[in-house]
């Protein structure tokens, strides 16, 4: 196996996971694929953590299946009745098809890093086949009920209009959760309403946003300038400081960034208090971002660019969508299906 490369300016190795035992080959091998993700392919921090946690899992699995010492597993042990045995394990706990296919992708792509690596010569999970996905269709508001929710947060106070600005962007932008939180201050473009998004993969793309979600963010700027500045003098840092590349966009009360978890907290929140519709996550603001557009015209590439899709069939899930809103206008505007 190659050595691993040295760490990249400004990024720090993956810590180990502590599940993981020291010493075993198995073990070793998870370690240098999950710095290979981290390190060579420049992985997120989310995908890295989700890829290490399915590997510990797997490894788990594999010791109390084949009665081996953890210690003692190898990249040897990982078979195809292996991963298999995994998939029943998976469904008989309750775990959704997509979960298990997250995980046998884990696993696909932790084999092929293997057989690169000259650590295996063949490929254990080229003949597993991943479960079945479910065809879901994306949950979607109304635009009215966009409207509601929109205009729920009382702009009356900093936080508020902080929660307006979010709510804007998310439903101006389709961004995903992860986006909007890793948003800087430089990459929001007031003037020309431009918005810089790091996607899945690393890759960057720029996205529109319209005028009213560019006022939102304005207004939030000045109270989030007021808001760094106190949270630094509390701690004892210089106030007042101009923002720096490394700026994030939303902040909490105490000045550094909001986490997914604290924005889905205040979406669900929004939510409860507009409308009576459970369920209703931040996603569903990027698929009524999605629908509405493809409702009213818009291309279908153009709207997989905006969404940053790399496959065309990804964004086609929308026309199912659309589909129904097509049925909902046929039934309502001609004379024969309003008489049936």
């Amino acid at each position: 196996m190659r050595p691993t490369p040295a760490v990249r300016r400004g990024r720090r190795p993956t810590p180990a996971a502590p599940e993981l035992d020291a010493g075993s080959p198995l073990r070793d091998a998870i370690r240098a694929f999950i710095d290979h993700l981290a390190l060579n392919r420049n992985a997120s921090e989310h995908t890295v953590r989700n890829y290490e946690a399915d590997l510990v899992q797997f490894l788990y699995f594999l010791g109390a299946s084949t009665a081996t010492p953890r210690h003692a597993l190898t990249p040897a042990h990982v078979s195809g009745d292996a991963i298999r045995g995994f998939l029943g394990e998976l469904h008989a706990r309750g775990n959704s098809r997509a979960s298990a296919a997250r995980r046998i992708s884990t696993l696909r792509s932790f084999a092929r890093y293997l057989r690169r690596e000259g650590v295996r010569d063949d490929d254990p999970v080229a003949l597993v086949g991943s479960p079945r996905r479910e065809q879901r269709v994306p949950q979607v508001l109304t635009v009215d009920e966009v409207t509601a929710l929109i205009e729920t947060p009382d702009t009356g106070t900093p936080l508020g209009r902080r929660d307006r600005a979010i709510l804007e962007v998310f439903y101006a932008s389709g961004l995903r959760l992860s986006e909007l939180v890793a948003l800087d201050v430089e990459d929001v473009n007031l003037s020309t309403r431009m918005v810089r998004v790091m996607g899945k993969g690393r890759k960057e793309r720029l996205v529109p946003c319209h005028q009213r979600a560019a006022d939102a963010v304005l207004a939030w700027l000045k109270d989030r300038v007021a808001l760094v500045a106190t949270a630094q003098d509390g701690r004892g840092g210089p106030g007042g400081r101009r923002a720096t590349p490394d700026d994030p966009l939303f902040v909490n009360y105490r000045g550094t960034r909001l986490t997914p978890r604290s924005v889905h907290r205040l979406v669900a929140r929004y939510v409860s208090l507009c409308t009576t519709r459970f369920g209703i996550s931040p996603h569903a603001l990027r698929h009524s971002f999605a629908t509405h557009l493809l409702e009213r015209g818009a291309d279908l590439r153009a709207i997989q660019e905006l969404l940053g899709h790399v496959e065309l069939t990804t964004t086609q899930r929308y026309t199912q969508v659309n589909v129904q809103h097509l049925l909902d206008v046929y039934r309502a505007a001609h004379p024969k299906a309003r008489q049936s």
